[in-house]
């Protein structure tokens, strides 16, 4: 298989299990916790909780295949990596693309929503202040984000405790709202199961960061299970409190779901608490989000995908400082001017597609029976990726061949390059 074509400085590797489970963490108890909950239970009805259960089987089965991959390829990438040296250049590309463009867009909707909680009438300009923190904060070292990272988890998983309790406690609570069914159909609980899969998606950030975690055969394989262990307990007993209260349909009508909870629950001073949780936990998405663009970005810019300038290394804080600073210019430059919190439905597409790819790399790793998970991620994504809502299928596809054709034309750029120098 192919190998990088360029040879940048490698990156430090401080991370332990604890900083790396702490980084998923980060990432996958975001924002999304906040706000997914509605959609899918206007999606799903009452089939919310079994749209929780198989967006977790396939982030289960995309976590052992990125886990494995990770240890045998312990670089700075994740899938885009994994594609490359599996599959060929092409589809490590195609991964690296949708997740680049994705996460962008992403981030800049994370650093608005920062702003929206925190000062929603000067919601651009909290933004970019909370982008060029972050940026600062990873500029200095992946140690100190993961410091910080810590921060923010014990915040956002303190505030989501207080949530279950109360609804949990209250007279409110009626274990009969829990009835699982499928009043939406099948269609409504994978829809469900798409949207919530974003919350889950944040495992593959300790992949992405292979080349900075000590002992990568062992750490990786450790803190991506965990990670996701954790988030999965969290999630399911955030959902199940939530509808104890409103019910699928009052939860699915919700604008604020878990304030709305607390309130339903007779604690209505417990919502300013909770959204400065979910303030916190943005801002948690959003350094995590920057982290992993950036070494995306950093994997693809030694391919020559990218400008090769941006694969350089920070000879002091072992940081692929260009990556940082153009993905956070990037995104600054987003949330100042314009509102994509409403139009980043593709990403959820996106991540499913990249994911798509890592277990299609796995698959080629062993034998048949350790192609079966594997084999029902990549089945689940596609499925999980189709029944989403048609716009952000729409756009997701738009978005992919965007980027198949960028790389057809750089191919065919290189082709005619070689043929004039012959």
């Amino acid at each position: 298989m192919t190998q990088s074509s360029s040879a940048s400085p490698e990156l430090r590797r401080t991370l332990g299990v604890g900083d790396a489970v702490m980084i998923g963490l980060g990432s996958m108890i975001g924002a999304g916790i906040f706000a997914a909950l509605a959609p899918a239970a206007r999606a799903a009805g009452t089939g919310l909780l079994l749209g929780l259960a198989v967006a977790a089987v396939v982030a289960y089965c995309n976590a052992t295949s990125s886990a494995r991959l990770a240890a045998l390829y312990p670089a700075s990438g994740g899938t885009y990596v994994y594609g490359r040296e599996r599959l060929g250049p092409f589809w490590g590309y195609l991964a690296g693309w949708s997740f680049v463009v994705g996460k962008t867009a992403s981030c800049a909707a994370m650093a608005l929503t920062v702003g929206a909680y925190v000062w929603p009438e000067q919601a651009h300009a909290v933004a970019v202040a909370a982008v060029v923190a972050l940026t600062a904060v990873n500029y200095g070292g992946v140690q100190k984000s993961a410091w910080l990272t810590r921060a923010i988890v014990a915040v956002v998983l303190a505030v989501l405790a207080c949530v279950v309790v109360v609804c949990l406690g209250s007279g409110q609570s009626d274990a009969g709202r829990l009835d699982i069914g499928t009043s939406d159909g099948i269609g409504g609980v994978l829809q469900a199961a798409g949207l919530l899969f974003f919350a889950f998606a944040g495992y593959a950030r300790i992949a992405t960061l292979g080349e900075e975690v000590r002992d990568p055969a062992r750490t990786i394989p450790r803190a991506i299970p965990v990670a996701l262990g954790i988030a999965l307990v969290v999630y399911a007993c955030v959902a199940v409190a939530v509808l104890s209260v409103l019910g699928s349909e009052g939860l699915g009508q919700a604008s604020a779901p878990l304030a709305d909870a607390v309130r339903a629950a007779g604690v209505p001073g417990l919502a300013p608490v909770v959204r400065v949780g979910a303030a916190v936990a943005a801002l948690g998405s959003l350094l995590a989000l920057i982290l992993g663009v950036s070494r995306t970005t950093l994997a693809m810019a030694r391919d020559r995908h990218l400008p090769g300038a941006l694969a350089a290394v920070h000879p002091r804080f072992q940081v692929p400082h260009r990556a940082e600073l153009a993905v956070g210019t990037v995104v600054a430059v987003l949330a100042a001017t314009v509102d994509v919190r409403g139009a980043i439905g593709f990403s959820s597409f996106g991540v499913l597609g990249y994911y798509a790819v890592a277990n299609a790399s796995a698959w080629t790793l062993g034998s048949p029976t350790a192609r079966v998970v594997p084999a029902v991620g990549l089945l689940g994504c596609v499925v999980l990726a189709f029944s989403l809502p048609g716009v952000s299928v729409a756009v997701g596809a738009g978005v992919l061949a965007v980027g198949v054709a960028a790389y057809g034309v750089r191919r065919w750029v290189a082709g005619r390059a070689g043929t004039r120098g012959r």
